[in-house]
């Protein structure tokens, strides 16, 4: 039975997990939920995702959410073991992973994930605009987080060592927007590592599939 993956293609969340789908080889069904209706806050939705939010994952009755649970799980599932997740009986190479992805919530996502809620979402689906004090402390924040992510891959290729996992691709959706808010700092050179990964990264097949879709 083909993945049925509830969500929109406007959502970095959705795209998150499209994204490893992709690199898996691994077929879904985007179902379409429409945010200009409020259809994430339906109770038929709230039934499922109790937050209101997208995306969720239907495999054959067995469902969840969470992006990157949806990921993971997707995953472990479908031949990602030793390719975009560590095998789990190697410690160490399962620690650096955790590592990379506790790196990416809490030093990537937190920031360039807040800019494009308040620099684009916001003020396309609430009409809000932005936050200008706001979004330069998320700008600054960023940059020292930045340097960070310099250090650590002037020492590996990708996050978790010299070998891509899923979590290297969970920044492209939010990484992505920064250069649509005039935010180069990924592309811009000044941190040479993280140039260096984020051509490779967003360069990749998968990234551009699914774009496309």
């Amino acid at each position: 039975m083909v993945l049925k993956l509830y969500g929109n293609v406007v959502s970095t969340c959705a795209n998150r997990v499209r994204v490893v789908c992709e690199e898996l080889g691994v077929s879904y069904e985007l179902i379409p939920v429409e945010f200009t209706k409020r259809e994430h806050k339906s109770p038929e939705y709230l039934a499922t995702q109790p937050f209101g939010q997208v995306p969720y994952l239907d495999d054959d009755g067995f469902k969840v959410f969470e992006s990157r649970a949806i990921a993971r799980y997707i995953a472990l599932k479908y031949g990602g073991i030793g390719t975009l997740i560590p095998d789990p009986r190697d410690l160490q190479k399962t620690a650096l992973f955790e590592q990379a992805a506790s790196i990416e919530l809490t030093n990537f996502d937190v920031y360039a994930g807040t800019l494009a809620l308040d620099n684009i979402f916001k003020p396309l689906f609430a009409k809000k605009m932005p936050d200008t004090a706001a979004i330069e402390a998320l700008k600054c924040g960023l940059e020292g987080r930045l340097a960070g992510y310099d250090a650590l891959l002037g020492r590996t290729k990708y996050l978790a060592g010299d070998e891509i996992t899923i979590v290297d691709l969970f920044h492209l959706p939010h990484g992505a927007l920064l250069e649509q808010q005039g935010i180069d700092f990924l592309v811009s050179g000044r941190w040479p590592n993280v140039t260096r990964w984020w051509n490779d990264v967003s360069s990749r097949e998968s990234w551009k599939k699914m774009a496309s879709r």
